[in-house]
């Protein structure tokens, strides 16, 4: 039995080996010219490895993901940190007592004062639940670090209030009562000793996968396989029903190359206020503290509504209409299509949820359907 993966990114290249390792003969397709979706990165002309879609840091708590990335890869520690700029102050994101002590209060040296101020701040939530993210970001951190790093960083992001979006946009942001500066506190956090591409190119080194770049998704391919796991845009795919399209956000990148050793002192610099109009600055040359005398790569990003999709954007109308795109979706696993990733299910996933959900969708796929082309491998997971 053939399968086609439509889309050679996270989900479906975890997809593809998958299914591969049990035998299946896999056919890739991408649009792009190359593989690993919005992570992949190349080594640009000064000598720096890049992203070309913006920043990817891979972290996770899944034993799951962890051990089945290290299948496909070496792996380098790496603790993110991110610092925002605020009218020229410098602090730490997530919120923590440094942030507090640089913004609101120099007295605030401890986690019980950090506790106090947190307490002083904030409030629980009128209801049982919140509503918005306003609800969450304003019961976590207080009306000032609220309009300093969130209000205004979230308006150019989405294009929208955090009133009108769904909780879960700043619930993913965590706040520290101590002076621990990493963004994230998963147990493990790397980025991929040779690159995203790298890694890649190994996932989908299998003989049952064959991959095609530069080649669309049609109509006309569904016939051609026994199976259908499709990874892009919901709505692109229904597009012939004429249903109401769902919204997302895109990125605009822009470029520099600069004569200097270092353009700023962090790989990633959050501009909150709308007074500037990019939302951060990546620096590259800071990822893996490449070596790079005398010259280095920016990239200061813009959110758009044009563009690629990167992001689906949760509102309550986008969710009530995704309702509809879903229950398609769920009748037509009946006739061998599957729904897997990001843009497909209409929800932000963090690069490790991606793989875990692409991971979940195959076992659930080969519990109710099996090849004996050829042994299944035992060490696949």
């Amino acid at each position: 039995m053939n399968v086609l993966v439509v889309g050679a990114g996270l989900s479906g290249a975890t997809v593809a080996r998958q299914l591969a390792e049990q035998g299946y003969l896999v056919r890739v397709i991408d649009q792009r010219d190359h593989i690993g979706g919005n992570c992949y990165d190349y080594v640009n002309e000064h000598g720096i490895r890049v992203n070309q879609y913006g920043a990817h840091l891979f972290h996770t708590s899944s034993e799951r993901v962890w051990a089945y990335v290290q299948r496909f890869s070496e792996w380098t520690p790496w603790k993110h940190q991110v610092i925002a700029d605020v009218q020229g102050i410098y602090v730490p994101v997530p919120v923590n007592q440094e942030t507090v002590r640089r913004l609101c209060d120099p007295t605030v040296t401890t986690e019980p004062l950090m506790k106090e101020w947190l307490a002083t701040q904030t409030s629980p939530y009128a209801t049982s639940a919140p509503q918005n993210s306003e609800m969450v970001a304003l019961s976590r951190v207080g009306p000032v670090l609220y309009r300093y790093l969130f209000q205004s960083y979230t308006m150019k992001q989405w294009d929208k209030d955090p009133s009108e979006l769904d909780p879960s946009v700043l619930e993913r942001i965590p706040v520290r009562t101590d002076d621990n500066p990493y963004y994230f506190s998963d147990p493990y956090q790397a980025l991929p000793t040779n690159g995203y591409t790298a890694f890649f190119e190994a996932l989908l080194d299998h003989p049952n996968i064959t991959v095609q770049l530069n080649t669309p998704y049609t109509e006309d391919m569904r016939k051609e396989a026994t199976f259908l796991f499709y990874t892009g845009p919901i709505d692109l795919y229904y597009r012939s029903r004429n249903y109401p399209p769902l919204e997302y956000r895109s990125i605009r990148f822009e470029t520099e190359h600069l004569p200097i050793d270092q353009y700023q002192t962090n790989s990633v610099v959050n501009h909150p206020l709308l007074s500037v109009p990019y939302t951060r600055v990546v620096e590259y040359k800071h990822f893996l503290n490449q070596v790079a005398p005398g010259r280095t790569t920016i990239v200061k990003e813009y959110t758009t509504a044009q563009g690629d999709p990167y992001y689906p954007v949760p509102t309550k109308a986008n969710q009530a209409l995704y309702q509809q795109y879903q229950e398609w979706a769920t009748n037509d696993e009946a006739q061998g299509v599957y729904f897997v990733g990001r843009l497909a299910h209409y929800k932000y996933y963090n690069m490790d949820a991606a793989i875990e959900a692409a991971l979940n969708s195959t076992d659930a796929f080969l519990a109710t359907h099996a090849t004996t082309t050829t042994p299944p491998n035992p060490s696949a997971l």
